[in-house]
């Protein structure tokens, strides 16, 4: 099998040497990763400039773009020669990728990315900022990519995989869940520079709202691995029929 392996936190992350030193035992790996952290930046692709690309003594490659960016190129062959991923892992992010964060997470995006490979891609995160136990969930996305060719799903469908930052022998087990949901975030944070300019700083994401049992929020609370199925297709079918009916009541 071949894995390329990115994430968000940037090339240096320890996350990511982690991840592929796990999954580089089982497989073939190439690791494309941004050049600083990019956490946030979504899905977004640079387009008002070329990239470049620098190879690390390591073997690992950096580009001075998004996680989306890394993935892209990173699927194009021109790294490796001959190197066409059968799946794209990205991680392990630092700090957690639950209900909303999904649709901001530089980690889901780079994984989304790799849509089309042939497995399902994975995006795995630890519960913590400051991550004690990457070798846990290292070990957690390695036994996953072992089993990964007998798992059948929806095509383009990503796997989003967060894990308690526990030793591997305490984490519980392994819970499929659905997307829990955030209050609204807090308020951005106003700051004056040096120059006496008004800057405004994002804030913190918003607590979990919705954190049942069923949600990812809960199965990580309570020390199990979550496992949501994302897909892509973002259609509201169920939405569809009130809208045409809708757009019919307006001619």
């Amino acid at each position: 099998m071949k894995i390329l392996i990115s994430n968000d936190d940037g090339v240096y992350a320890p996350g990511l040497a982690t991840l592929a030193a796990a999954l580089a035992q089982d497989a073939e790996v190439c690791v494309v990763a941004p050049d600083r952290n990019r956490s946030g930046a979504s899905n977004s692709l640079t387009l008002d400039r070329p990239l470049e690309v620098y190879r690390h003594s390591s073997g690992f490659f950096s580009i001075n773009g998004t996680p989306t960016d890394c993935v892209h190129l990173g699927r194009s062959g021109l790294f490796l020669e001959g190197f066409v991923p059968d799946l794209v892992v990205s991680g392990i992010n630092a700090g957690a990728n639950l209900g909303d964060d999904v649709l901001y997470s530089g980690t889901v995006a780079a994984a989304m990315e790799g849509r089309t490979c042939r497995l399902p891609p994975i995006a795995v995160s630890s519960h913590s900022f400051h991550p004690q136990h990457y070798a846990a969930a290292a070990e957690v996305v390695r036994e996953l990519v072992k089993h990964l060719e007998s798992l059948v799903l929806a095509p383009r469908t990503v796997l989003n995989v967060n894990v308690p930052d526990l030793p591997l022998q305490q984490l519980k087990g392994m819970h499929v869940t659905r997307l829990g949901h955030r209050l609204q975030a807090d308020l951005p944070v106003a700051a004056e520079d040096p120059r006496g300019r008004l800057r405004y700083w994002i804030a913190g994401a918003g607590e979990a709202a919705d954190k049942e049992p069923g949600t990812d929020f809960y199965a990580v609370e309570q020390g199990y691995v979550s496992i949501t199925p994302l897909q892509i297709d973002m259609t509201h079918y169920s939405g569809m029929d009130n809208l045409a009916s809708w757009l019919e009541g307006l001619e």
